[in-house]
Parts: structure tokens; sequence; C-alpha cells
């Protein structure tokens, strides 16, 4: 396996997932004070993007896509539901208060679904991607891509954790991240919708 199939296995995984960092910043932001929060959100990182793996070898082996183009778009409507899920969550809390020290925080800690959910329903570019890399490649070179995808997930995790560490980053997210999140997902879903071509220009 040569140097730059590394290498272009590792530029294509940070310029189609370095929007995730900001997702994981969020969902980091928000396992303070909650047990095992932050193996969750990394469980269900790697489950999402699992996901997209699968579809995209599954698309590349049969030779086709398993969904039209035209409905990876519609993705887009997953992190809105959850936008607007965690929206209803922090307008039911919003006389809580910020939390006091030791106290549990406000909103609840995302889960593995949700999180995985996400990371799926971004990952209509990865697919995008994907799919032609793994139709046209080797199986040994696919293995690669894939071996370099799986650890550069743990690598994202890392330093999404490590943005939501950082006391100025942890400290918006300790009073702003009930608002943060369904901002973000919203944001999100709208630019998956848009930049698929769901709205007509």
């Amino acid at each position: 396996m040569s140097l730059a199939t590394i290498t272009q296995a590792i530029a294509t995984f940070a310029v189609t997932n370095i929007d995730d960092l900001v997702i994981l910043a969020v969902f980091f932001g928000q396992t303070h004070g909650h047990r095992g929060a932050a193996t969750r959100v990394i469980a269900g990182q790697y489950l999402g993007f699992a996901a997209i793996l699968v579809v995209s070898l599954c698309a590349a082996l049969l030779g086709a896509a398993l969904l039209p183009a035209t409905a990876l778009p519609y993705f887009g409507l997953l992190p809105i539901l959850l936008g607007l899920r965690a929206a209803w969550a922090a307008w039911q809390s919003r006389g809580a208060g910020p939390s006091e020290a030791g106290d549990e925080p406000a909103w609840s800690a995302p889960g593995i679904w949700q999180v995985a959910g996400v990371t799926f329903a971004n990952g209509g570019d990865n697919v995008g991607v994907y799919v032609p890399m793994f139709a046209v490649a080797t199986a040994g070179t696919v293995a690669l891509y894939v071996t370099v995808f799986l650890v550069g997930v743990g690598v994202w995790c890392a330093a999404g954790r490590y943005f939501a560490s950082h006391p100025v980053v942890a400290n918006t997210f300790s009073r702003w991240g009930h608002l943060i999140l369904p901002v973000v997902l919203i944001s999100i879903g709208t630019t998956i919708l848009i930049e698929g071509g769901v709205f007509p220009r």
C-alpha cells in the first residue's frame, strides 16, 4: 500500500467530515455531569459512521447506489427533527436557570442513537464521495480506506472532546449548550437540504 493512497484516504476523510468536529464538540459539551455520556457519544459516532461505510460499500459492490442520489439530501430531515426535539426540551426547562455546581445539567446528555442518527444523516456527502472511490479500488485498497477512516473517527472524537473541554468552550456549552445544540442540528439539516437541491433556486 503506497503512502499516496494513505494520504488520499486521510485527505478524503478530513474533507468529508470537517463539519463533524462542530457536531462532536456540541455533543461532548453536553456530557459534563453525565456518567458514561462521553462513551455514548463515541459509540454513536462510530455506529453512525459504520452505517455510512456499509451503505457506501454495498452501493459500490452492487455497482449502483442503493438509494437514488436525489434521496440523499432528505437525510437532512433527521437532524432537523432532532434539533426541534432539543429545542422543545430547552423550552420546557427555560425556567430552571443555569445549573449550580454539582447539579445535573438541565438538558439530557446525548444518547448513542441520537449521535448515530445525526452522523448518518450528515453523511450524504460522504456516501457520494466514498461510493465511486470504493467502486474503482481493489479490495486491499478499500480495506486500507476503511481502516484509515475508522482511525480518523477516533481522532475526530478526541479533537471534539478537546474542544468541548477547553475552558472557554466548556463554559460556553455549560451555560448555553441547551440552546446551541438545536441551532446547530437544525442548521446542519437545513444546509443538507439546500445543498442537495431539495429547494428550487
